[in-house]
C-alpha cells in the first residue's frame, strides 16, 4: 500500500464517550430550552412551528403508540416521505421506542419499496409527504402495518395525528447502547440494487460531534434548511443530526415551486447543496442579471457590496457561515464563480459507508480538491490507486450481506471507497474518478471520464456531461444543455462546444481527446431513471440506453451531434 503523509492525521481511536445518542441529545434541549423553535414547516404558505417541548410531546406520544404494536425490541420501522417536520419526529419516536429506523427515498418505485421493506424486515411504515403515492402504495407488503401522516397525505391507515391524541407521552425511554444499530440506510444505487448500510448510535454521535466542533457550531443556535433527501447520508448526518446535537432550528421546503421562497425565508447559517443545485442557482442569477452586466457591476466599488449582498439574500445565503457542496464532483470553475460573490463553497467528500465523513475543505479551501482528511481519519491508497479510509464511524456492514461487507472493508478496518485520487504536498485530495467508471476504447486504451467531465462543465452552456467510449476509437461526450444553452441557436452551441474542445483536447492524452459532443434530446432526471435521488448520474443506465448508438454518433464527423 502507498501511504501518503497527512499532516492532521492521527491514530485511530475508539469513539470518545460523547456519546449522548440522538434521543438523549434531543431530550437535553427539550428540558433546557423547551421554548426554543425546533421545526419550521411551511403548510399552504404558512409556517407551522414546533418548539422542542411541543415536538417532544408528539414524539413521546408516538413512541407510546409504537409500543402498542407489540413489536420485539430493535424491530425495523421504515419512513417513506419527503423531508418534513414529521420525518424528524418519526425518526426520534422510532429510536425512543427502542427500534431501528429504515429511511426510504420518497422517489422510490413500488418495486424498490417492496424490495427494501422485505429485505429489511420492516414491521411498520410511516407514510408521509409524497408526490406519487398512488403509484407507490402497491409496493407495501401485506404484513407491513402503516401509519399515515394526514398533514400531508390521505391514506386508509391510522394517522399520526389521531395516534398522538390517543396515547400519553412516553416517560421512560428504551435503553439504546452506543454500539446498537440505529438505522439501515439503503443506498440510492448508481449501480445495481440498493445496499443496506448499517450505522450505530456511536457512529452518528462521533461524526456530528466532531463535525460541529470543527465548524464551531456546537452550542450556538444554528439555522438549517432541509430539502435534500433525508434518506441520503449527507442530509441525515449534517442537517438532521446537526439540528438535534446543536439544539438548533430546521426549516423545510413546501414544494419545488416554493423552494426559492422558503430558502430565502429560512436564511440558514449552515447550508448543504449538491453540484446540480449550485449550477441551477447560477442559472437563476444569470437569468435576472446576464454575465456581462454582473461583471460590470462587480467592478464598481460602491455597487459591488450591494450587488453581492442582494444576491446572497435572494438566494437565502445572507446569514450562511458555512456553505457546503457534496455527494458528487463539482467543477472548480463553478466554485470560483460563486467566490466572486463572496460565497465560499467548501467541497466535501464522503459516502454512506463512512457516514459522509472523510474529507473537507476546512479551514482552508483549495478549489478542484475535496479538501483534507478530517481529524482521526486515516487515508491510504491501494496498489491500483483506490482510496481507502478508516475512522471510528465506518459502517457496521451491509445488512444481511457479510460477503459484500468483507469485499469493501479490509482485514485491518479500512473502507475501500471505489474512488481514485491523488494527494498533494499539503494533504488536499483530488478525486480522479471511480475505479469502475473507467472504460476501454477500441484502441485498447483506458479512459477515466470524471476529470474530463468536470472540465466540460466549465462551459455554462453545459448542464450535465457523461464521457463515454466503449466500442469506438475515441471518446465522445453525452451532454444536456443548461437553460442558457437551450436559449441559443444550434450555430451558437456549435461554436461554444468547438471552443471548449479547442481548450480541452490539447491538454488531454491523445487517446482521451473528445471526438464529438452529443446533445441529448431528454434531460437526465430522477423520474426517467438517469439520476439517483441524490442527483448523481446513473452511468450504467445511460450506457445501457445509448451504447448501441455510439458508433453512429462517432461517424457523424461533427463536433456537435444532435440526438
Amino acid at each position: 500500500m502507498f501511504e501518503p503523509r497527512f499532516p492532521r492525521q492521527k491514530a485511530i481511536t475508539k469513539p470518545k464517550p460523547y456519546s449522548m445518542n440522538p434521543v438523549q441529545q434531543f431530550s437535553h434541549w427539550e428540558a433546557t430550552t423547551p421554548g426554543a423553535t425546533f421545526l419550521q414547516q411551511p403548510l399552504a404558505g404558512q409556517w407551522k412551528k414546533w418548539t422542542y417541548k411541543e415536538a417532544g410531546d408528539e414524539i413521546r406520544r408516538m413512541a407510546t403508540a409504537l409500543g402498542t404494536y407489540g413489536l420485539p425490541p430493535k424491530s425495523k420501522i421504515a419512513i417513506l416521505s419527503k423531508n418534513c417536520a414529521h420525518w424528524f419526529m418519526a425518526d426520534l419516536a422510532i429510536w425512543m421506542a427502542g427500534h431501528i429506523s429504515v429511511p426510504l427515498y420518497a422517489t422510490f418505485t413500488a418495486a424498490t419499496i417492496r424490495q427494501i421493506l422485505e429485505h429489511s424486515e420492516s414491521k411498520i411504515l410511516f407514510v408521509g409527504k409524497l408526490d406519487t403515492w398512488d403509484e407507490q402504495r402497491s409496493g407495501i407488503p401485506d404484513n407491513v402495518q402503516c401509519i399515515g401522516i394526514s398533514t400531508y397525505i390521505s391514506t386508509p391507515y391510522p394517522t399520526w395525528e389521531s395516534l398522538v391524541t390517543q396515547h400519553a407521552p412516553l416517560t421512560t425511554f428504551a435503553s439504546l447502547g452506543s454500539d446498537d444499530l440505529a438505522t439501515i440506510m439503503y443506498t440510492s444505487g448508481t449501480t445495481g440494487n440498493p445496499k443496506g448500510v448499517m450505522a450505530t448510535f456511536a457512529s452518528f454521535a462521533y461524526v456530528i460531534t466532531e463535525g460541529l466542533k470543527h465548524l464551531e457550531a456546537e452550542n450556538g443556535k444554528q439555522r438549517f434548511f432541509s430539502y435534500l433527501p433525508l434518506s441520503h447520508v449527507a442530509e441525515r448526518s449534517l442537517v438532521e443530526m446537526g439540528t438535534i446535537y446543536s439544539g438548533s432550528t430546521v426549516y423545510f421546503s413546501e414544494s419545488l415551486q416554493t423552494f426559492s421562497e422558503n430558502l430565502a425565508h429560512a436564511q440558514p447559517t449552515i447550508f448543504l447543496a449538491v453540484p446540480r443545485i449550485w449550477a441551477k442557482f447560477r442559472e437563476k442569477i444569470l437569468e435576472a442579471m446576464p454575465q456581462p452586466k454582473l461583471d460590470r457591476l462587480l467592478k464598481i466599488p460602491l455597487v459591488r457590496a450591494l450587488i453581492k449582498n442582494a444576491i446572497k439574500k435572494k438566494l437565502g445565503l445572507a446569514k450562511a457561515n458555512w456553505v457546503i457542496s457534496g455527494a458528487a464532483p463539482i467543477a472548480a470553475e463553478l466554485l470560483e464563480w460563486f467566490q466572486r460573490l463572496d460565497v465560499t463553497i467548501r467541497d466535501t467528500y464522503g459516502m454512506t459507508e463512512n457516514l459522509a465523513y472523510s474529507h473537507v475543505n476546512l479551514p482552508s479551501v483549495k478549489y478542484g480538491t475535496v479538501g483534507k482528511a478530517w481529524p482521526d481519519v486515516n487515508v491510504r491508497f491501494s496498489e491500483n490507486g483506490e482510496l481507502q479510509v478508516k475512522h471510528p464511524a465506518i459502517m457496521k456492514g451491509y445488512y444481511k450481506d457479510p460477503e459484500l461487507t468483507q469485499s469493501v472493508i479490509t482485514d485491518d478496518g479500512y473502507l475501500r471507497t471505489g474512488d481514485k485520487g491523488i494527494v498533494d504536498d499539503e494533504g488536499f485530495l483530488t478525486l480522479t474518478g471511480r475505479v469502475k467508471d473507467q472504460f476501454k476504447t477500441d484502441k485498447g486504451k483506458f479512459v477515466n471520464p470524471t476529470p474530463i467531465e468536470l472540465q466540460l462543465l466549465r462551459n455554462p452552456d453545459i448542464d450535465q456531461a457523461c464521457v463515454v467510449g466503449m466500442g469506438i476509437p475515441q471518446p465522445i461526450a453525452l451532454i444536456n444543455l443548461s437553460a442558457a444553452g437551450k436559449s441559443k441557436s444550434r450555430e451558437a452551441i456549435l461554436e461554444s462546444i468547438r471552443q471548449t474542445f479547442s481548450e480541452l483536447n490539447p491538454v488531454l492524452e491523445t487517446y482521451e481527446r473528445l471526438e464529438a459532443a452529443v446533445v441529448m434530446r431528454d434531460d437526465w432526471t430522477v423520474e426517467n431513471g438517469m439520476l439517483t435521488p441524490s442527483l448523481k448520474l446513473k452511468r450504467n443506465e445511460l450506457e445501457k440506453a445509448n451504447l448501441s448508438k455510439y458508433p453512429e454518433w462517432y461517424k457523424t464527423n461533427s463536433v456537435v451531434v444532435w440526438e
